[in-house]
């Protein structure tokens, strides 16, 4: 018996006996019955720059198109100037760009004052750029572990967080796209490793440009259930990352512990429009794993 068939044997034993209003048996039910379902919802994919082959971006642009790819995530460096490039590439194709990947400097929870202004600039840059091209949002972590002096891991740094991000989205907003929060692992970062925290700060912050996110690699290591991390953010969530659990590389590349089914049927119950984007790398040639990871993924979706 797994945890969530003990849950729900539990809820029925007690309402048997008469402690538990019938209503409160609802929450126990299986998340993949109900008016919530969405089996038909169709899946948005995404990719990076790094992930489909090609020497120029055009190849790689050709290649999506024949794989019936219609996202494309850029990296946010040095962004600004290749506004016109990339929007000159993409007219009459059938792509458009989803979110920005970073690509700012500095961080936003940066003791130094120069540190952070350094941030202010770089990202409201980038924001800027994606606003021109459309996109859905700038990926930003608040702090990685490298990144030092630090704000401390406290209630006062979470306050003057919110209040950051808040003025940094309401920016977002004005150029028509919006901040993505993105959890990681805590190899990776200390600082907000769940997607529901992520989601709770996206709250406390109260404004419709900052959004938060989810990272199926990085959720293997952080979260109980995929279900239960996207569920937790609700209205909130924006955009999701894809690789395979345990090394990075194409979904499939890593065999059966590859499986996004519980995912991607929360997202399905959430009637999540957004793309689910593929951040990863490959141990063999593009041309084979990425249409075998597409299959795979694709497989799944159409199961959950």
């Amino acid at each position: 018996m797994d945890r969530r068939e003990f849950i729900r044997k539990s809820a029925l034993g007690v309402a048997a006996a008469g402690i538990l209003p019938a209503t409160l048996l609802e929450g126990c039910a299986s998340p993949g019955a109900g008016p919530g379902d969405k089996t038909t919802k169709k899946m948005k994919i995404s990719f990076q720059e790094g992930i489909a082959p090609g020497e120029t971006l055009a190849e790689k642009f050709d290649f999506m198109e024949k794989h019936g790819v219609q996202g494309f995530e850029p990296g946010g460096r040095g962004l600004a100037g290749r506004v016109d490039e990339i929007k000159s590439l993409l007219s009459g194709r059938d792509i458009e760009v989803t979110a920005v990947c970073a690509g700012f400097e500095g961080f936003i929870l940066a003791e130094e004052p120069e540190t952070k202004a350094l941030f202010d600039r770089t990202m409201r840059e980038i924001i800027v750029a994606a606003g021109e091209l459309g996109s859905c949002g700038v990926i930003m972590v608040p702090a990685f572990n490298h990144q030092t002096p630090c704000k401390p891991h406290t209630q006062q740094t979470r306050d003057y967080l919110v209040e950051q991000l808040a003025d940094l989205g309401e920016f977002a907003l004005r150029n028509g796209t919006a901040v993505i929060l993105e959890p990681l692992n805590r190899r990776e970062a200390f600082y907000l490793r769940q997607v529901s925290d992520a989601a709770s700060i996206c709250r406390d912050a109260d404004c419709a440009g900052v959004t938060c996110m989810g990272d199926f690699w990085h959720m293997t290591w952080e979260e109980t259930s995929d279900y239960g991390a996207f569920f937790s953010a609700g209205r909130h969530l924006r955009h999701v990352h894809i690789a395979s659990r345990a090394n990075r590389k194409m979904p499939g590349e890593d065999g059966v512990q590859d499986e996004y089914r519980e995912g991607f049927r929360a997202l399905k119950e959430l009637d999540y429009d957004g793309w689910i984007s593929f951040e990863c790398s490959t141990n063999g040639d593009r041309l084979e794993t990425v249409p075998a990871a597409l299959d795979l993924i694709r497989g799944q979706w159409e199961e959950a």
